[in-house]
């Protein structure tokens, strides 16, 4: 069992969950979230910035900024994997700077609460 993690582009959140009910996921949790990526911060203007000196904070203007994305939660058992992490890249490459990022991660156990069911049993089946 993983829980696949996605942070994705506010704007593409209703293709992504349409495509993922389609593929036959459809249990999700997500959430607004603020991030940014590497970008091209030029570190002698940061360094500057928390100085105090206005040119470079004017020079290094809003790359610092952090941006609203969404963050998507999913645990699928292993087989599904794959069919999650290729429709969540279909659907949100557009090949730009900030498409996201994918984080798959081992899931130990999930519960039903509601009927103490446990393991794979509680999750989408495809």
């Amino acid at each position: 069992m993983k829980e696949v993690i996605a942070i994705v582009r506010m704007n593409r959140m209703n293709q992504t969950k349409k495509a993922l009910v389609e593929a036959g996921i459809t249990s999700m949790t997500a959430k607004e979230v603020l991030g940014r990526g590497k970008g091209i911060v030029d570190f002698s203007l940061l360094k500057g910035a928390e100085k105090g000196f206005e040119e470079a904070i004017t020079q290094l203007g809003d790359s610092s900024r952090l941006i609203p994305k969404r963050m998507i939660s999913i645990v699928v058992p292993d087989g599904l994997v794959e069919k999650v992490v290729s429709t969540l890249i279909r659907v949100n490459r557009t090949g730009k700077s900030g498409d996201g990022r994918i984080f798959v991660l081992q899931a130990k156990d999930s519960i039903r609460i509601r009927t103490g069911e446990r393991g794979e049993a509680v999750l989408d089946e495809v």
